[in-house]
């Protein structure tokens, strides 16, 4: 997820739930204050009663205001999730890095390509993800490695090391920093029933 979105999510997280704090802290300050200031025609809530009864209801519904009012908001909050969502599914377009020729640039999905089949050809690793996340005059690489069960880290260390060499300096006008995570395959026995 990029870091713009991130921070938006979380602002808006952070301020809906600052509505809902001062709201709730409001009503939990202030007992009974709130059913003084509802319109005249709102009937007086008893202590076990809800604040709209179903004639109340029934009533409500039938003003003019009321159809036009649910359409709208519901057309508003749907649009609005629609949106959300779009957003979403949007950030699947993967960047491209200007290299230092004039007008050429590199796919981040080629060279995540290019070092997954260089770290699979390495002597126990089974299978490799990796990931290039560019950030201004940065590349995070990072190469999730799974060994084979009979493989240790220290004797596939040396060849990423060298691979992540490979990479910062074919990309050398960027900053690269290569992050490694190793998992292991396990030895899956045979169940027996």
């Amino acid at each position: 997820m990029q870091p713009s979105r991130t921070v938006s999510h979380r602002a808006a997280l952070g301020l809906v739930g600052l509505v809902l704090l001062a709201g709730g802290t409001w009503l939990a300050v202030t007992p009974a204050s709130w059913a003084t200031g509802l319109p005249t025609w709102w009937p007086d809530p008893g202590p076990h009663t809800a604040l709209v009864d179903r004639d109340g209801l029934a009533e409500l519904r039938t003003t003019r205001w009321w159809t036009p009012s649910v359409v709208t908001g519901s057309i508003a909050a749907t649009t609005l999730f629609a949106l959300c969502c779009v957003r979403q599914l949007r950030g699947g377009a993967r960047p491209s890095i200007p290299l230092p020729v004039p007008g050429s640039t590199l796919r981040t999905r080629a060279l995540e390509d290019a070092a997954t089949r260089q770290a699979v050809a390495i002597d126990g690793v089974v299978r490799c993800r990796t990931r290039v996340l560019p950030r201004h005059r940065h590349l995070n690489v990072t190469l999730h490695v799974w060994l084979r069960p009979d493989a240790t880290p220290a004797a596939v260390l040396p060849a990423l090391a060298d691979l992540a060499g490979r990479t910062e300096t074919a990309l050398s006008p960027y900053d690269v920093r290569t992050r490694v995570r190793f998992s292991a395959r396990t030895h899956r026995g045979s169940h027996v029933r």
